[in-house]
C-alpha cells in the first residue's frame, strides 16, 4: 500500500471542512466541549461502521466481479480529484447548526449515514487503499478502527479550536485550499503509478 498517499488522504479528507468538523464546531461554540466530545465520539463511532459496511461491501462486488478493481480504483482517485476541485473552489460555509439536541453521540453517529462526503470516502479508501493490499477481515477491522480514531481526532479538533481555526480559514482560506488540493491531487496520482 503506498502508505504516504493514504495517510495524506485520510488525513486531507478527515481534516478539512465537513459537515462533521463544521458540526463539531459549532456545537463546542454553542453548547461546550463536554457535548462537542460526544457528537465527536458518535462521529468516530458511525465512521467506524461505515467503514466496514464499505469494507464488505467492496469485498461482496470484488469477489463477484474481479474486473471491477480497475474501475474502482479509477472512480477512487476520479473523486479525489473532484474532492482537489471542491477544496480550492469552496468558499467560507462556517454556518452552524444550532438547534439544541440532548442526543450528541446519536447525532455523529446518525450524521455519517447520510454524510455524502463520509460514505464516498469510505468506498474510496477502502477500495483504492485497503483491499487491493489486505485480504483479512481483522485487517479490515483494524483499519476501520484507524479511521474512526482518526474521526474522533479530526471532529474534536474541529471542536477544540473552532475559533482558531475558524479564523485561520477566513485568513488564509485561498492559500490553505490550494495547498490541500495540490496535497490530493499528488495522492489521487500517485495512486495511479503505484
Amino acid at each position: 500500500m503506498p502508505l504516504f498517499s493514504f495517510l495524506l488522504f485520510v488525513i486531507i479528507t478527515s481534516f478539512t471542512p465537513g459537515p462533521n468538523n463544521i458540526m463539531a464546531m459549532a456545537f463546542a461554540n454553542k453548547h461546550g466541549l463536554n457535548k462537542s466530545v460526544r457528537f465527536s465520539f458518535g462521529v468516530g463511532t458511525g465512521f467506524f461502521v461505515i467503514i466496514l459496511l464499505c469494507s464488505i461491501f467492496n469485498i461482496v462486488l470484488t469477489s463477484i466481479m474481479p474486473i471491477i478493481e480497475i474501475p474502482l480504483t479509477i472512480l477512487g482517485v476520479g473523486y479525489m480529484l473532484y474532492l482537489a476541485y471542491k477544496i480550492l473552489m469552496s468558499k467560507d460555509s462556517a454556518e452552524g447548526y444550532d438547534e439544541d439536541h440532548r442526543n450528541f453521540f446519536l447525532i455523529g453517529v446518525l450524521l455519517q449515514f447520510v454524510n455524502p462526503k463520509g460514505i464516498l470516502f469510505g468506498i474510496t479508501v477502502v477500495a483504492t487503499f485497503i483491499l487491493p493490499y489486505y485480504a483479512s477481515y481483522l485487517s479490515y477491522f483494524l483499519f476501520a478502527l484507524f479511521l474512526g480514531v482518526v474521526g474522533v481526532t479530526s471532529t474534536f479538533s474541529w471542536g477544540l479550536f473552532g475559533s482558531v481555526f475558524q479564523k485561520l480559514l477566513v485568513q488564509y482560506r485561498k492559500q490553505f485550499n490550494i495547498i490541500m488540493a495540490a496535497l490530493l491531487v499528488f495522492s489521487a496520482f500517485s495512486i495511479l503509478v503505484n
